[in-house]
């Protein structure tokens, strides 16, 4: 390139972007008359780019005199254009501050490139690109006009004048216009552009018109406003999607406010609740209300005091967001109401703090209460209850005197135990709280519930078994047509075979009983045994069971007949030997009681004794019976009335 050419389109270009700089500038009232003498300490560029970017660029020397203060506005303006994601190749403060005006030029060509001609958008092509596409578009159907490219295309001013016609018919007669009166035609085209819609003049007739190449940076600012004069619409558009961004970021902030006074208000009613609604709260006194109150307590902390927790910091941060929103904006910074500011949160946040401490203290509190009473409650009643078994235990072992006043004093100890059982029910209930409550030591009593039953259940058992000896001695004691050998062995099998200690046996038991005894019978005559014995019921008593026995056995002997039998086991002697018993096949154990029982003889004795111990039957048998008269006469005359000799011949039962 020639440099007086290069020249031309230095000096065209540098008018042009003084021309497009100044529009910028007016809104602020400022104006630039040399491009590179007055943006060389960065003030005005950086007013440049506030105004295109409508963004602060922070503070700068607004009136510099020094060279790092310019230095310092240039690097400021340079980086912010490099934030914006504008590429910029060797460019610097240095070029800026030092007036390099092919720089200079650059980079505002930069700029035009970026806030006037990149946002011109043609089918996805490049700005250059799309501004030709959209100029060639509109002069398509002018014969006269054929634009190729932002240069030698437009020296004619037709191409302008075929803008204006296509867009606005009424400013100007295409049809009328003289072809070729170019300059004419080009000082009309910028005339009526910037007259009637508000193009600015930046470029000069002389700058265009009859100029082989004319500058393309130059034409292409220019013809850019046309563009943008002409898409009025996506101006519209553009303003109406710059209010609705305004009152859409406003309205956020107004939401946000709103939802913040709606939240704080909400989560200090629900705190100041909570607490009064602890301070209303009273205790039952039960274990199971107090756990459950502990359980609530707990749930409230794992649940509504985290949602409170999360809240109380969304509620911070969605304050500390309004403020920001509306500093963005430069907007008066929002204050909440006096009684919703976080100030007042912190201080109820305070006392529910205290408030849950208290709480959890008196549950605590409230629940060793419980459980220390529960303790003395089951003690006592537990320690009572064993002072009753106590004292029926030794009333039943200190018995004494007849069988009718013994069995009256059973009778009444008997009485006492359903009360026991009533009372063992209370124990039960408070066992069971101590349960609940996970009570394992009671340093009150020794005495569990299970021990408790089990001692009732002996007691039971032995007041049961102590009425039916005293019943069946009664039974026994009428019945003197038995001896007391017999009456004791089927006593004793009437006792072995009542398994559930009821004093009476079932056909299963009455049968294994008298199988026991030797009386095998076929099933349906024991049977019909049973029925008969029983009455027609499903048991049979101690009494019914002895009278069968009567009946099956028909032995009528009576003391008289037992002490003949020692005397006929002693072979008339009046004592008896251990030889005697052996001869006699009395069993091994029946001998060993007999002999520990018996008192020694020492009267007269056989010769064939001697040596050998002896034992005085009949003073046995007179201490058994109390009255020896007849026996001591019956071992003097050695004789038994027939018919009782008769009664004991009947099966030999001993």
């Amino acid at each position: 390139m020639a440099y007086a050419e290069q020249q031309r389109w230095i000096t065209v270009q540098q008018k042009t972007f003084t021309k497009w700089l100044n529009t910028k500038l007016e809104v602020r009232n400022l104006e630039v008359k040399d491009l590179v003498q007055d943006l060389s300490d960065g003030v005005l560029l950086i007013h440049l780019l506030e105004c295109l970017s409508g963004e602060s660029l922070g503070r700068y020397a607004s009136k510099p005199k020094l060279r790092v203060q310019r230095f310092e506005n240039a690097n400021l303006a340079l980086n912010f254009i490099k934030s914006r994601g504008i590429q910029m190749t060797n460019i610097g403060a240095e070029d800026v501050v030092d007036g390099n005006r092919k720089i200079i030029l650059g980079l505002i060509w930069t700029l035009i490139l970026r806030f006037t001609i990149s946002d011109i958008n043609e089918e996805g092509m490049t700005a250059k690109e799309g501004l030709l596409l959209w100029c060639q578009r509109k002069t398509a159907c002018y014969d006269e006009v054929d634009v190729r490219d932002f240069s030698a295309s437009w020296n004619d001013g037709l191409a302008f004048c075929a803008l204006l016609d296509i867009h606005r018919p009424d400013l100007i007669d295409y049809d009328a216009l003289d072809k070729s009166d170019h300059r004419g035609n080009m000082q009309l085209a910028f005339d009526l552009a910037h007259k009637e819609i508000g193009i600015p003049n930046l470029l000069d007739v002389e700058d265009v018109c009859d100029v082989a190449k004319p500058d393309e940076r130059s034409l292409m600012t220019y013809i850019a406003y046309w563009f943008h004069a002409f898409s009025q619409m996506e101006k519209v558009e553009n303003a109406g999607r710059r209010v609705e961004k305004f009152v859409n970021n406003m309205r956020g902030a107004w939401d946000m406010q709103s939802a913040y006074e709606r939240r704080m208000a909400a989560l200090l009613k629900a705190i100041r609740a909570q607490m009064e609604s602890w301070q209303q709260s009273k205790f039952e006194g039960t274990y199971a209300d107090a756990k459950a109150q502990a359980a609530e307590f707990a749930a409230y902390k794992k649940g509504l005091k985290r949602e409170w927790v999360a809240e109380k910091s969304e509620l911070a941060t969605l304050l500390g967001n309004i403020k920001t929103k509306l500093g963005t904006y430069r907007l008066r910074p929002y204050e909440p109401p006096a009684e919703l500011r976080l100030e007042v949160l912190d201080q109820e946040w305070a006392n529910l703090t205290k408030a849950e401490m208290a709480r959890g203290q008196l549950i605590n509190e409230t629940i060793r209460d419980i459980k220390n009473a529960l303790r003395k409650s089951f003690a006592d009643k537990a320690n009572d209850f064993a002072l009753a078994l106590n004292t029926i235990q030794l009333a039943i072992s200190g018995l004494e005197g007849d069988v009718e006043d013994q069995l009256h004093h059973v009778r009444k100890l008997s009485d006492n135990l359903p009360p026991l059982d009533a009372f063992l029910k209370t124990i039960a209930a408070v066992d069971a709280k101590c349960q609940e409550a996970n009570i394992e030591e009671n340093d009150f009593t020794t005495y569990t519930y299970d021990e408790l039953c089990y001692e009732l259940s002996l007691v039971s058992s032995s007041v049961a078994k102590k009425l039916a000896f005293l019943e069946n001695q009664m039974v026994a004691r009428n019945m003197t047509n038995l001896t007391p050998i017999q009456l004791e062995e089927f006593e004793s099998v009437f006792r072995h075979f009542d398994r559930d200690n009821t004093n009476t046996l079932s056909e299963l038991e009455f049968s294994a009983a008298l199988a026991s005894l030797g009386l095998i019978f076929s099933e349906e005559e024991m049977h019909d045994y049973f029925v008969d014995t029983s009455g027609g019921r499903d048991r049979v008593t101690f009494e019914q069971f002895i009278r069968f026995m009567v009946d099956v056995t028909e032995d009528q002997n009576t003391a008289e007949q037992v002490f003949q039998s020692f005397r006929e086991v002693a072979d008339g002697k009046p004592y008896v030997t251990e030889m005697d018993l052996r001869h006699s096949l009395v069993p091994d154990d029946v001998i060993e009681k007999l002999v520990e029982i018996m008192p020694s003889h020492h009267g007269p004795d056989m010769q064939a004794d001697r040596g050998q111990p002896q034992y005085d039957y009949i003073a046995f048998m007179d201490k058994l019976m109390g009255d020896g008269g007849e026996l001591q006469a019956q071992s003097a005359s050695g004789r038994v009335s027939p018919s009782k000799q008769a009664a004991r011949n009947v099966n030999g039962v001993h």
